[in-house]
């Protein structure tokens, strides 16, 4: 590997910070090659000691020092360091520095987006722009003047209220910006630039006004009206359900097109992805309204899990990101489907999360050790820190979880704590002890619940046992038994159900539980609302899956029951000759016959219920995959289903009549099952596809609708297909965002010759490799979501990624650490593809100038 020595940092190895920043007056002269940072701290040293203040910073042309106003040279410089020796124990710190923020390509620190400035400081972004302590415990008050050129910069934003602001010579001007509350570096923002600006305001529930301020691309005003709508709602929602108030005069959001992650909560100024602001009918889908919403409420919600109440380091990222994440799948429950919303949460869970808990990559949601900490923003630490909090709030109940949460603010708030700190809170709160459920911090690994039942028709006794194992998995070897919240109830053969939903606590290797009084045998229905994250393992019939999924009283374990249903045929067809391969097929496509036909069922779960499981989540399913056997059989029972009931998928097209577009629930459950009833239609090859493929794309007042017939004609009618995205081309070529659904599609489509499409399509005058965003659509679809191209069994997609990473390794390496997830899962597939995956990840790992990102990933991975 071509990186020397790269520093592990661990968790047990905490130690408080040498010294306290108790106030930061920070002065930006912005230019594109050559701005200018000065930041004034005021410094106190922490305890009784003598060693000199270590700050972070990368890339930093230094032009000053001065201590006490008095220039300093007492120090030394590294390349990601500068150390100031003194032993004043408080002193007033002044650092000059230079910095080149249009050269920055990695997006972290201050860079450029189509010309405007903006930060992204999260995780250790800060020491991009100064010398700094660049961690989170380490709280101070803001101040931040900016100066820059009036005429291409008329509006400098940063953290805070607006307290100042003026005209210079040359037409320059300045703004002046403080923050009243204490935050870490990494929360710190600055945006500069010429944007159109959305204004309304909200009332909060002490009466106060707050001023609401939107800032988009020139000429994207229309598009923002949901973005600020959702943002009105979250905060009504957080007055609700928690009685958390906004706490500034003002709440900004700036929409910006080249950014890493998603959003960015920083204090009053968050900075987003322009994929999560901008929206209407005709440049959106359905989801894209469902992810702004999302994930506009994440970031409000983050103001007091997260920005209030802070990680005292980057191991407890959890307790921010976990808690806000359940928070905004909560409020989401609130504006959409819970059903849909929920099964959406767990197909990440199933094929991305599980998966991560499976490979070399395995970690707790509160990780032990890291080498670069941009590789733990992760679905674990995220999605499965979630489930955790969620399992807290069915063993506590909404009033014990409430109680947890009021002591947390109260206890904590302006301070950087620990994990161990929430669950402290939970446990003082409610007199429960959670000594054994503090284990799902620390244990990495996917809990497998395996289920056994016996019934005894003489005495009418009916056992149920359930064994939790948690395998060895790469980071940890020795396992403990959890706590495991089960929710279930008893099916009967006359449909009732004999116990009401019952929550009881698994805590021991094996439990079991006796039910008197029955007369037949019932069918267990487990894990309700997935309950907690893990595999359940119960031996199943076909008939008990069909009675579940037509009669249990949960909604998730209906949708479990048909993708169960499904699953067991796909992976059941690999050992069967034709005959036999038809003959299950047919005895299970026969079960869903009630479902399209069921006219009391809600729109929503049926079109679940009647999705067949993707590529990825059956990947998941198994320990080791024959990947083009699979792909072959999941693509036979889907025609096999579009066949089969081929008029009735037209009929349900037919007869779902949608008004003009409204993005409400009524609407996108109808547009969800038409789309799907469509897409089988065309895997059917019905006489009328082609004409009712045409007519939605040519008709379609909304994007949800084009799409669905791009996607229908994607697995059917390639040649249709292509003649329809040329013409999406040509529509929607100037803009970037819809662009990047057409940049995904190409990527993902099953066709002999996708190498050559995606090297074209690399040429793209609208593509860029600085784009996270077009990366993500063409490079990342294709390398998560191209089965047949990516594993194609010559190397060729291997080779391909592998390729790209090494190139973007030089100029976006977060980026390219999320790309390579799907290469380093290669000991799920067999002998000869394992050994080109582990080839390619060796090319990645001999890269000159391999990024920490790449590094930690493949000297994980590698045998």
């Amino acid at each position: 590997m071509q990186i020397d020595n790269p520093t592990v940092k661990r968790r047990e190895d905490y130690k408080a910070p040498d010294f306290l920043i108790e106030t930061v007056d920070l002065h930006f002269s912005l230019d594109a090659h050559e701005t200018l940072v000065t930041c004034k701290t005021a410094v106190t040293r922490n305890g009784k000691h003598q060693r000199p203040l270590v700050l972070d910073g990368e890339q930093l042309e230094l032009l000053a020092v001065d201590l006490n106003n008095q220039a300093w040279t007492d120090y030394s410089q590294d390349e990601n360091s500068l150390t100031i020796n003194t032993l004043e124990n408080q002193f007033e710190l002044t650092i000059k520095n230079k910095i080149d923020p249009k050269g920055n390509s990695s997006l972290e620190g201050l860079y450029q987006s189509s010309g405007a400035f903006c930060t992204q400081c999260e995780a250790e972004g800060f020491r991009k722009i100064t010398y700094f302590l660049d961690r989170p415990d380490v709280l101070a008050i803001y101040n931040v003047t900016i100066v820059a050129d009036k005429g291409a910069y008329p509006y400098l934003l940063s953290n805070g209220n607006k307290v100042d602001s003026g005209e210079l010579n040359n037409n320059r001007h300045w703004v002046k910006w403080s923050d009243p509350f204490k935050k870490p570096c990494y929360l710190f923002a600055l945006v500069a630039g010429d944007f159109d600006l959305l204004e309304d305001t909200f009332t909060t529930q002490s009466n106060r006004q707050v001023k609401l301020e939107l800032f988009v691309d020139k000429g994207k005003a229309e598009r923002g009206d949901h973005a600020l709508s959702s943002l009105k709602k979250s905060m009504a929602w957080d007055e609700t359900e928690f009685g958390l108030e906004y706490d500034l005069d003002i709440y900004m959001i700036v929409a910006v097109d080249f950014f890493n992650m998603g959003a960015m909560e920083n204090k009053g100024l968050n900075v987003f992805n322009s994929k999560f602001v901008l929206a209407n009918n005709q440049t959106a889908t359905d989801e894209d309204f469902f992810n702004i919403e999302a994930v506009i409420g994440h970031e409000y919600f983050h103001n007091w899990t997260g920005n209030r109440i802070t990680c005292r380091d980057w191991f407890q990222l959890s307790l921010k990101e976990g808690l806000t994440v359940f928070r905004d799948q909560q409020f989401s429950n609130d504006m959409s489907s819970p059903i849909v919303n929920r099964i959406k949460n767990v197909r990440i869970m199933r094929e991305h999360q599980f998966a991560e808990d499976a490979s070399a990559m395995s970690h707790p949601i509160r990780p032990d050790e890291v080498i670069e900490m941009n590789n733990f923003y992760t679905v674990t630490v995220y999605d499965k820190g979630a489930e955790v909090i969620r399992m807290l709030n069915t063993m506590l109940g909404k009033e014990g979880f409430r109680a947890g949460m009021d002591l947390y603010f109260e206890r904590f708030d302006g301070q950087a704590v620990t994990c161990d700190d929430f669950v402290q809170c939970m446990q003082d709160a409610n007199n429960k002890d959670l000594t054994q459920f503090r284990l799902w911090y620390s244990q990495s690994g996917t809990p497998i619940l395996s289920v056994t039942d016996k019934f005894d028709k003489t005495s009418g006794t009916y056992d149920i046992t359930f064994t939790q194992v948690t395998k060895p998995t790469f980071d940890q070897k020795d396992k403990q038994s959890l706590v495991i919240p089960m929710k279930f109830s008893l099916l009967l053969s006359d449909g009732n159900n004999k116990v009401e939903e019952k929550v009881i606590k698994l805590h021991q290797e094996s439990q079991t539980l006796e039910f008197s009084g029955l007369n037949d045998k019932p069918v267990p229905s487990l894990l309700h609302d997935f309950c907690a994250p893990v595999k359940l393992i119960y031996d199943y019939g076909t008939q008990d899956l069909v009675r579940l999924m037509l009669g249990s009283p949960d909604e998730f374990t209906r949708w479990d029951a048909s993708q169960r249903l499904f699953s067991q045929c796909i992976h059941g067809l690999g050992s069967l000759n034709k005959e036999e391969q038809l003959k299950l097929i047919n005895n299970t496509l026969a079960v869903f016959e009630n479902v399209i036909n069921d006219k009391s069922m809600g729109l929503a779960l049926k079109a679940e219920l009647l999705t067949i499981p993707s590529f990825e989540s059956l990947f998941q399913q198994v320990d080791m995959v024959d990947v083009e056997e699979l792909r072959q059989n999941r693509v036979k029972l889907l025609t096999n289903f579009a066949h089969r009931y081929q008029l009735e998928w037209l009929d349900v097209f037919k007869n779902i009549q949608i008004a003009e577009y409204e993005y409400n629930i009524e609407q996108v459950e109808k547009r969800k099952l038409r789309n799907l009833a469509l897409k089988y239609i065309s895997a059917a090859n019905h006489p009328e596809s082609q004409h009712l493929l045409t007519q939605q794309f040519l008709t379609a007042d909304n994007m949800t609708d084009t799409l669905g017939a791009l996607n229908a004609a994607q697995h059917g009618k390639l040649s249709l297909f292509d003649e329809l995205m040329t013409k999406f081309e040509q529509k929607w070529h100037s803009d970037s965002l819809v662009l990047d659904k057409w940049f995904a599609l190409q990527a993902n489509t099953d066709r002999p010759d996708i190498l050559a499409i995606l090297e074209m399509l690399k040429g793209h005058d609208q593509y860029t490799i600085n784009n996270p965003n077009r990366v993500r659509a063409l490079i990342g679809s294709f390398a998560f979501y191209n089965v047949s191209g990516f594993h194609n069994l010559d190397g060729s997609g291997y080779k391909f990624v592998a390729d790209y990473l090494i190139q973007l390794n030089d100029i976006n390496p977060q980026v390219a650490s999320r790309i390579i997830t799907p290469l380093i899962q290669w000991q799920k597939v067999d002998a000869t593809r394992q050994k080109l995956m582990q080839h390619q990840l060796m090319r990645i790992g001999n890269t000159k100038g391999l990024s920490k990102d790449l590094y930690e990933k493949i000297t994980k991975s590698l045998p």
